[in-house]
């Protein structure tokens, strides 16, 4: 009997997990009033309420008063041997803004006031779960597919998770170094396949391109140092708590160079399952862009 908790921030995907592990044949009830969390469970447990054996319950802000009394629930399940899973989704209070705004949807806690108040009140309110949570997933970067895929390993493949999600994004330094960045790497130290004129209108993605870059030594020695330093990186990060990397590596337009190096270490990364990891191109296609205009 599996017996998950999906909570954490609205607007940070709790109804689009909650539907995603539906599909993966979880019993899925949201938002069940806190005083009943301990019998539900317990039915399940003992198979009163049929031959379920996987489930999973949503519960967020629109508890409201009785949010604090689950931290009590929680601790009689446990005491009562009643194992359960705690995933919470969260995102960044920029993300979570904009996906209000675009939604127009209020926040539950902001009323007449401002969404980011409501962001504010509803992250100290949920403070006791995130700490207590077993998988923690933040989405400000995650498409929905991608969302998937992480639930996925988790929930279907029983895979292990390490609470870290990673962003390899490439990027070209005259567009600007991407905000959100933790680690940025310059790659403009590697021959341009901008001046090789059958090399120039294809991209990183393309293998004659990706050939001609990682067909230098230095290129290669990045590459395995480049490896090696971010999975030193990693285990330090995660025991400071910190639940999302965003590793950016530049070249001067985003098109050759630094995609391929990020297609490089992604596929490196991704090796390591345990780790939540996708990946981004944010410039390739502006050259394009502009010669049209």
């Amino acid at each position: 009997m599996r017996f998950v908790i999906v909570t954490g921030m609205s607007g940070a995907g709790k109804s689009t997990a909650l539907r995603m592990l539906e599909d993966a044949e979880y019993f899925c009830v949201d938002n069940l009033p806190i005083p009943l969390i301990e019998k539900f469970a317990q039915l399940t447990m003992d198979g009163t309420a049929g031959e379920i054996q996987k489930v999973a319950l949503g519960i967020d802000i629109r508890s409201g008063q009785a949010l604090p009394d689950l931290q009590s629930v929680l601790e009689r399940m446990s005491l009562a041997g009643i194992r359960y899973e705690i995933l919470f989704l969260d995102s960044s209070d920029e993300v979570l803004v904009k996906r209000y705004k675009e939604t127009r949807r209020t926040h539950p806690l902001a009323g007449a006031g401002r969404v980011d108040e409501g962001i504010r009140k509803e992250r100290t309110a949920l403070e006791f779960l995130k700490k207590e949570a077993d998988y923690i997933i933040d989405t400000s970067q995650l498409l929905t597919r991608e969302l998937k895929v992480e639930l996925g390993k988790i929930f279907i493949q029983d895979q292990k998770f390490q609470n870290l999600m990673i962003s390899v994004v490439s990027f070209g330094f005259k567009y600007g170094i991407p905000v959100d960045s933790d680690l940025v790497f310059d790659v403009r130290f590697l021959p341009n396949p901008y001046y090789v004129d059958e090399l120039r209108p294809l991209s990183g993605n393309d293998a004659p391109v990706r050939d001609y870059v990682m067909g230098y030594e230095n290129a290669k020695i990045f590459a395995d140092k480049l490896e090696d330093m971010i999975m030193f990186l990693l285990p330090n990060y995660i025991a400071e708590g910190k639940h999302q990397l965003v590793i950016s590596i530049g070249c001067t337009g985003g098109k050759h160079r630094s995609v391929t190096l990020a297609n490089e270490l992604y596929q490196r990364l991704s090796r390591a399952s345990e780790y939540g990891v996708r990946i981004e191109h944010r410039d390739i296609e502006k050259d394009a862009i502009r010669k049209k205009l």
